[in-house]
């Protein structure tokens, strides 16, 4: 078997064109079941364009996503994964429980308005016990702080119980003591077992946790290697030509392609078991 088939994700020589301006260019990136990546860069360099692209909300002009070895347009077993986007509000403007929200994230392992099961409860309150809400489970989202708020998307994939989670800067703009706490909870499903792909402006407290880092510059794998602590990424030196970088003979990869897919995440996800 490839490196493709047995990786929990991977993109070959992929490339992303938005109105016809190149964001990524032949990227070329596997993640192994089990790993915790940190997709870092700058802003602007491609990374939550990358995550879209690997979970089929972005399609690629070249090259090809593959999800546990299956290529991405036939890939239909969405409650393996769980996706965490940017931050916009748990809530959406719609006047939602804690509960609730996180319920919706079952949607992957029952079928559309049927009644919760025992397992699908059970579910439910774990992920809200993960993320340390249990207690505010009937409250109303928008009354939770923002990093609140956050945990409840991320109890939301939780609720699934998928393999491999993407998640999209999940402490931008989430104050500290919300930071150690979604630390906490991703230090749980780190040992649970989970694939974790996580974008990243800054690590901070969720540092202890990258097996690896991939950073990306202007739509390109500048460094594919050890954990980088964050004022290394964003030096202005940091992978250029004959950079003498201590981390250097970890692995400093680079790349440069694109691959074609749907948007399978977005539609109704009941339809899938």
């Amino acid at each position: 078997m490839t490196t493709l088939d047995m990786a929990a994700v991977a993109i070959s020589n992929g490339s992303v064109a938005l109105g016809g301006r190149p964001v990524l260019r032949g990227i070329d990136l596997a993640v192994a079941p089990g790993d915790f990546i940190a997709l870092m860069g700058a802003n602007g360099s491609g990374k939550s364009t990358l995550v879209r692209a690997l979970v089929g909300l972005r399609p690629l002009v070249a090259g090809e996503v593959r999800l546990f070895g299956t290529p991405l347009e036939q890939y239909d077993d969405w409650s393996r994964i769980g996706y965490v986007p940017q931050r916009a509000t748990a809530a959406a403007g719609v006047p939602a429980s804690v509960w609730e929200v996180v319920a919706a994230g079952r949607l992957t392992r029952r079928r559309l308005l049927r009644p919760l099961s025992r397992a699908d409860r059970a579910a439910i309150l774990d992920a809200l016990e993960v993320v340390g809400l249990a207690d505010r489970r009937r409250d109303a989202v928008s009354n939770l702080s923002g990093g609140q708020q956050q945990r409840v998307l991320i109890a939301r994939a939780l609720a699934g119980e998928p393999e491999l989670f993407f998640l999209d800067e999940p402490t931008a703009g989430v104050d500290l003591p919300n930071q150690q706490v979604l630390a906490d909870t991703l230090a749980q499903l780190k040992s649970r077992g989970a694939t974790v792909v996580l974008v990243a402006h800054e690590l901070g407290p969720l540092a202890p946790l990258v097996d690896r880092a991939v950073v990306l510059r202007d739509g390109r794998v500048v460094y594919d290697g050890a954990p980088l602590r964050d004022h290394e990424v964003h030096q202005p030196w940091f992978a250029e030509p004959h950079t003498h970088h201590h981390h250097h003979d970890a692995g400093t990869k680079q790349t440069d392609h694109v691959p074609h897919v749907g948007s399978p995440i977005d539609r109704p996800r009941g339809q899938n078991r």
